[in-house]
């Protein structure tokens, strides 16, 4: 038998400037390829957000206009703007706190460069934290990157269980700080969360899973086809 809903899921997702992303990709990639690779990932991202079942509701949080014609476009989201462009984790907390007013009782904070994301697995990620839900203690579940260090999702009940602390090392960070606020804590791997996409590497690495994948990331499939090969400008 499913797992029982508890509350309103509210997915936020975090969008940087496109100018700005994709630092990294800076020798690899032409800004023009870099800013399309962006905006590519980000509309896959939303329409999988939008698939899933279990999701209630999906907040963009950016000061990018075409993040927020994207959203508009695909009737996919609401979007609260970001003016500062302060960082991940800045952005993610202006996403939690507005979830919080939406009377949202979890907050799934995902990345913009997760384009292979099955709903069928964010499904199951919320399915199993009802499963496990206990209303008198917060739950705190981190999905690492695929290096096992990063984090590239965070699913929080409440919403403001911890204080979301991106970055390097910040699987073992939220962890603690779970583990401080008295939350219960688990780290699952979810496979298509873990491919985000920084390095060119990880663009390597998207592009094999998405060849040995059918369906989804349709519009980054359809980018990374354009110019061919990971690396071409």
């Amino acid at each position: 038998m499913p797992a029982a809903r508890h509350g309103r899921t509210i997915a936020v997702l975090p969008v940087k400037r496109f100018g700005a992303a994709k630092q990294r990709l800076d020798n690899d990639l032409s800004d023009g390829t870099r800013r399309a690779l962006a905006e590519a990932m980000v509309t896959d991202v939303l329409i999988a957000l939008r698939r899933a079942k279990r999701v209630d509701e999906v907040l963009v949080v950016s000061g990018e206009t075409m993040a927020v014609a994207l959203a508009a476009g695909y009737d996919a989201a609401a979007v609260i703007d970001d003016p500062d462009d302060a960082g991940h984790s800045a952005a993610a907390v202006r996403g939690v706190n507005a979830a919080i007013e939406r009377g949202a009782t979890r907050v799934l904070l995902v990345p913009g460069d997760c384009p292979a994301l099955d709903p069928a697995e964010i499904d199951a990620l919320i399915a199993d934290a009802d499963a496990d839900y206990d209303p008198g203690r917060p739950d705190v579940v981190v999905v690492p990157d695929r290096h096992g260090s990063g984090t590239n999702a965070l699913l929080l009940t409440p919403p403001d269980a911890i204080h979301p602390a991106f970055g390097p090392g910040s699987r073992e960070r939220h962890e603690r700080l779970a583990t401080e606020a008295g939350a219960s804590v688990a780290a699952v791997d979810v496979p298509t969360l873990g491919l985000d996409v920084d390095t060119v590497e990880d663009l390597a690495a998207l592009r094999t899973a998405l060849e040995d994948v059918r369906g989804g990331a349709s519009h980054t499939r359809g980018l990374l086809a354009r110019f061919g090969r990971v690396g071409g400008r």
